[in-house]
């Protein structure tokens, strides 16, 4: 007799896990309260879903995580991932390690995981949220809003709570899996932006740039980036920002405001930048600051600056004492803004903490009860931007659906 399997939910682990248990021989059910699989997956990476990455290290995830992160590397690395993505007909591309799908649609890795679940005859029940998950002598019952399924054994794949409105990212699991006894470590939004203080004058209008971003506790250094940054009129984000998230969200969210210091010339060394605004004092003539500034930097970040030290761009460069030119330039190496808030569940890409890896086999079964799994965003595990957390995704499903099928 065919082992029964139950996911509670369809998305990139739960459907990694439900296609691994299949293929291990199990009877296998989602249970998916959205009216369709993978939702969240397929808005990932900007459509284009970053599937895993080739420079796959423990250190690119939270420090609790870390410490096994290594054995499950070991047993489903990057490697395998791509080998899986294979079999299912989805053929990748690297891009200077990180892997995509080469048709650069995260539709199509959606797609093929669907028919794969098809192909092997697993039962979705869908528009339906898990509401409780309770052991009957051998047997698990999966209670939802509308029915009740016997199973052997669950896998609990919900996801955490970061997610656009439309995926329903509620963080149901974290409810089912404290009331099956699983600790929960504090939830945060990780890979997110931030909001500035009121206070803070930011371009006008929308600007990316690449920076070197140092993140300040009081004098503390607690996270530095470098990458393209993105600041509008009241937020800061952008790749190097989403990646210090991680560190610093604790201490925005308890301890106040975080300052974000931006150096818009990281390729300069500090005696190359002295010899840049050496050449530039040369040009302290009839010109306004204004078109002074004009080839420095990009203009939105010009008129920030400026605005910032209250001066106006009009004023004629002859009529500015050099220490203030001197001040002026030196705002591009060392601007400061005060984060307010971060810019919530919503806007984030995943969760930071969650259900506690001390309660987690290396099978991702659940210490105290082994016919119980707990996979993806839900566990207290997140990476870094560039294809890891879907990585853990697939590793922590593929390793939850073989051993809840019976299989090592």
């Amino acid at each position: 007799m065919k082992r029964r399997v139950g996911i509670a939910g369809g998305g990139a682990a739960g459907m990694c896990a439900a296609i691994y248990a299949a293929r291990s021989g199990a009877e296998v059910t989602i249970i998916e309260k959205n009216d369709c699989l993978g939702k969240k997956l397929s808005m990932t990476g900007n459509g284009r879903c970053n599937l895993t990455n080739l420079d796959l290290k423990s250190e690119y995830y939270n420090p609790s995580a870390r410490r096994r992160m290594d054995g499950w590397i070991e047993r489903y690395g990057a490697v395998d991932a791509i080998d899986f993505f294979r079999s299912l007909g989805v053929i990748t591309r690297s891009e200077d390690g990180y892997i995509y799908p080469v048709s650069g649609q995260a539709q199509t890795v959606v797609n093929a995981l669907k028919n794969e679940l098809k192909r092997l005859g697993v039962t979705v029940i869908y528009k339906e949220q898990v509401k409780s998950i309770r052991r009957e002598g051998d047997c698990y019952i999966i209670k939802t809003s509308e029915s009740e399924t016997e199973v052997d054994s669950c896998i609990i794949s919900t996801g955490s709570l970061s997610g656009v409105k439309s995926t329903l990212s509620t963080g149901d699991g974290y409810y089912i899996c404290s009331q099956l006894g699983m600790n929960i470590k504090d939830t945060y939004p990780a890979l997110v932006g931030f909001k500035c203080a009121q206070d803070e004058i930011m371009p006008a209008q929308g600007v990316r740039c690449d920076c070197r971003v140092t993140f300040y506790l009081g004098k503390e250094v607690i996270a530095t980036e470098r990458g393209e940054v993105q600041l509008t009129k009241d937020t800061v984000s952008g790749i190097p920002v989403m990646q210090a998230s991680r560190d610093i969200i604790q201490y925005v969210k308890n301890e106040g405001a975080v300052t974000a210091e931006l150096d818009f010339f990281p390729d300069y060394g500090d005696k190359e930048f002295a010899d840049l605004k050496e050449d530039m004092m040369a040009l302290s003539d009839e010109r306004s600051l204004s078109e002074f500034l004009l080839g420095f930097s990009n203009s939105n970040i010009n008129e920030m600056i400026l605005g910032r030290m209250k001066l106006s761009g009009d004023m004629k460069m002859k009529n500015i004492h050099r220490s203030m030119i001197n001040c002026i330039l030196d705002n591009y190496r060392a601007l400061k803004i005060k984060l307010l808030s971060d810019s919530g569940y919503a806007a984030s890409q995943v969760t930071k903490g969650g259900v506690s890896l001390g309660d987690i086999t290396d099978d991702m079964s659940y210490k105290n009860d082994p016919g119980i799994f707990v996979t993806g965003e839900l566990l207290d595990v997140d990476g870094r931007c560039g294809g890891y957390n879907l990585q853990w995704a697939w590793c922590s499903g593929k390793l939850a659906g073989v051993a809840a099928a019976g299989q090592k």
